[in-house]
């Protein structure tokens, strides 16, 4: 009786030998990684901030929003709507975060308009402009590719920016007119179409050096194509 009990002890420990190694073969499967969130980029920026409230309050901005003097928002060229920045006044280092919904200021040498209430928070109602630096502390997620142009011109007479808008289009191959919310009865002359603020920067340098009639050449964001 005991070789039968013996062969089958062995053939029970074979068996369930040969179920471990087959186990330790096949391991399952890592759980995957998470997800590291995104750096969150600071531009650093410098430059010109204005201020702006009365006649645009009440009105559409160029995200469509109603501005609203009152709240903590600012209009930028080329920053996605949405955006959270914090402004720094480089002069009486006040800060102020606001979000991006509207497009300005379009005079060479601004880079930020805020709104009157965030411009009372860090103390420049009076003088009207403050020498500040941008911090970039947000952005929101888009499935639509940036795209960035030059604005050379804005006009009230449609066939003034028709004629402009000719000329860029023959010498640069795109150029459109673009009318905005924020500032009804003005007809925009955009040129181009690039994919990243350097690619835009280059095109509006070398417009301006082509064109001697051209005063100023705004780096823009298309907000929509």
């Amino acid at each position: 009786m005991r070789k039968p009990m013996l062969a089958a002890l062995a053939a029970v420990i074979c068996l369930t030998g040969c179920h471990h190694r087959k186990s330790a073969r096949n391991p399952p499967p890592p759980a995957p990684p998470s997800a590291a969130p995104a750096p969150v980029p600071v531009s650093g920026e410098t430059g010109i901030a204005s201020w702006y409230g009365h006649p645009y309050h009440g009105r559409a901005s160029a995200s469509g929003e109603i501005y609203d003097m009152e709240q903590m928002t600012a209009a930028h060229r080329t920053l996605p709507f949405g955006a959270m920045v914090r402004v720094h006044d480089l002069d009486n280092g006040k800060s102020v975060d606001v979000r991006i919904n509207d497009r300005g200021p379009f005079v060479d040498g601004r880079i930020i308009d805020l709104s009157h209430a965030a411009a009372r928070a860090i103390q420049m109602i009076g003088p009207g402009i403050a020498r500040v630096e941008l911090e970039i502390l947000s952005l929101p997620g888009s499935a639509n590719p940036a795209r960035f142009a030059v604005q050379v011109g804005a006009f009230r007479n449609r066939d003034s920016a028709e004629r402009l808008r000719r000329a860029m289009e023959a010498k640069y191959g795109r150029a459109r007119l673009v009318q905005r919310a924020d500032t009804p009865g003005f007809w925009h002359v955009v040129v181009g179409a690039e994919p990243g603020e350097d690619g835009a920067a280059a095109l509006a340098a070398r417009i301006q050096n082509e064109n001697s009639s051209i005063s100023t050449a705004l780096v823009v964001r298309i907000d929509s194509l």
